[in-house]
């Protein structure tokens, strides 16, 4: 599931006025990664940029980052959340069962209102293809 702002109506007010060396950093990392990053992640492609970034700080600014709609929380049951850059527009994600690396897709597969049972309305749909990405099947060989 991505949704952009998962702390509205909680009374957390962040302000996206601040553009520090360290937000400059997430949010290129973010746009050069081409795939949703864990916090962890996005600290190691953060660096980099920002060589003294620390895990709080990348936690803050995500916070910040999302709550003001610039990144998107891409959530897969049972894991912890990955961010990407918003205004992707409408896409789905890939899951490498290997390494757990999350890769996006694009485009949407149409058709799929036509698998409702008779008397259902789809108000929206995530999907998630689960397999090795091209680095793992490599080494699988």
């Amino acid at each position: 599931m991505v949704s952009n702002s998962p702390y509205s109506g909680f009374g957390i007010i962040v302000s996206m006025k601040r553009n520090t060396s360290q937000r400059r950093a997430i949010r290129r990392a973010l746009a050069e990664s081409g795939r949703p990053l864990g916090a962890l992640e996005v600290l190691e492609a953060s660096r980099p940029f920002a060589p003294g970034l620390g895990i709080a700080t990348v936690y803050r600014n995500i916070k910040a980052l999302v709550a003001g709609g610039a990144v998107s929380i891409v959530e897969l049951p049972g894991e912890p959340p990955r961010y990407e850059a918003s205004g992707k527009g409408h896409h789905h994600h890939f899951r490498c069962e290997d390494c757990s690396k999350v890769y996006e897709l694009g485009g949407c597969l149409g058709g799929l209102k036509g698998l409702l049972p008779r008397g259902f309305q789809m108000t929206g749909h995530e999907l998630t293809l689960h397999g090795r990405c091209s680095a793992c099947s490599t080494c699988a060989r």
